[in-house]
């Protein structure tokens, strides 16, 4: 260090310094005062996406849906069953409406901070998937639905940028909306890709200008022949956001890969042949590598793909929509298994996480069509194990 002496004056080095943090400061400021959801194009002041880090996962990671939001004790109980199962990654649902429902702003972080920190206690991962718009945001012309989008996707990423900001480092990994090519999962409105481009978008850089660590997922889109009003094909819809730009906007793709009455190595070819199987190509598990050869046509390839549901349902009712596709416990067991093996054999690096439906909700009963794709029986207090579940906890992992 050089000291000046006396004679020297007064230095004009702390000066200098001052004013040189004076003005990053504010040119740090002017950088991040765009809300999460402004249209500012890139480049006009909002946040660059090549300038966020693409966090990437394990090839395969294993995870589990559940439903931890009301009953503390059974969430406590499921997230065990997630751990003991030898399972690292838990996914939970966080409806924005039951975060900031009462009004913009008005948070209440009660049960988000007790499933984070539960899920920290087992060393389990945590994926959130952030959807159900509040009233206080639905447009003029519509009514509050399950899963509608909200009239101005900038108060959305607000709340997922609120959301990162308060779990920073803790929450792994956000699903941007569930299913939004079926109209019932897009509040009843005609399914829109450009629409929810929009929407990913605002909620992309509400969490990357909180937690640039994260990583964001797109919505698990639902493999579907039916076209509108209904809904879009998911590869159509899937090639619809590429075309609107969602590209910069997810670090992993999501995707929903039930096997329908397909076992895991059926083809898309030969699940398209078959008319046990349903005769299209989507009713089976490997319908993934269509949606990944969209990725790769698009020059999305250095991405990874995140399987957020998988299974296959035992649905015993003969008026239900599934039955067709039902298959016996034993033989999901088996197939769960063999999904996973064969993921691992055949996709690895680009498979991340891999969500298996699912802990059940203790609510269900035989009359939801949820309970029969689950791994475990809505016991309490205690849960029932199904075939599945000891099947995927003996199962060998990576």
């Amino acid at each position: 260090m050089t000291l000046l002496s006396r004679e020297s004056g007064p230095s004009l080095a702390p000066l200098v310094a001052g004013a040189v943090l004076v003005v990053g400061f504010l040119s740090l400021m002017l950088c991040l005062w765009v809300r999460p959801g402004d249209t500012l194009e890139d480049g006009e002041g909002a946040p660059t996406p090549s300038s966020w880090p693409e966090p990437r996962m394990p090839s395969p990671a294993y995870g589990m849906q559940a439903h931890l939001w009301w009953d503390e004790t059974l969430a406590r109980r499921d997230m065990d069953l997630i751990r003991d199962a030898g399972f690292g990654w838990v996914k939970q649902n966080v409806g924005w409406r039951d975060v900031e429902g009462a009004e913009k702003g008005a948070f209440n972080w009660y049960f988000t901070d007790r499933i984070v920190a539960d899920a920290e206690e087992r060393g389990l991962q945590v994926l959130f998937r952030l959807d159900s718009e509040p009233a206080w945001a639905v447009p003029p012309e519509g009514v509050q639905s399950r899963n509608g989008p909200p009239e101005h996707p900038a108060d959305f990423g607000d709340f997922c940028h609120a959301l990162a900001e308060r779990y920073t480092g803790r929450v792994d990994a956000y699903q941007v909306w569930n299913e939004p090519n079926l109209a019932r999962e897009w509040g009843g409105w005609t399914p829109d890709p450009e629409g929810y481009v929009e929407l990913l978008r605002a909620c992309y850089i509400g969490v990357k200008t909180a937690d640039s660590g994260a990583l964001v997922v797109s919505a698990g889109l639902a493999p579907t022949g039916t076209g509108l009003p209904q809904a879009i094909p998911d590869m159509t819809y899937l090639e619809r956001m590429y075309e609107a730009g969602a590209a910069p906007y997810f670090d992993a793709l999501g995707l929903n890969a039930p096997g329908y009455k397909a076992p895991p190595e059926v083809s898309p070819e030969e699940a398209a042949a078959t008319e046990a199987y349903g005769g299209q190509r989507f009713f089976c598990f490997r319908h993934v590598e269509d949606m990944r050869e969209i990725m790769v046509a698009h020059g999305d390839g250095d991405k990874q793909v995140v399987i957020l549901e998988m299974g296959w349902t035992t649905d015993p009712r003969p008026d239900s929509p599934y039955h067709w596709h039902a298959v016996t416990p034993q033989q999901k067991a088996d197939y769960l298994v063999r999904a996973f093996r064969y993921a691992d054999e055949n996709w690895d690096p680009w498979i991340g996480l891999m969500t298996v439906l699912s802990i059940a909700d203790p609510q269900w009963t035989p009359e939801d069509e949820q309970y029969w794709w689950a791994i475990t029986e809505p016991g309490r207090p205690h849960a029932e194990l199904r075939p599945a579940y000891r099947a995927l906890q003996e199962m060998e992992k990576r």
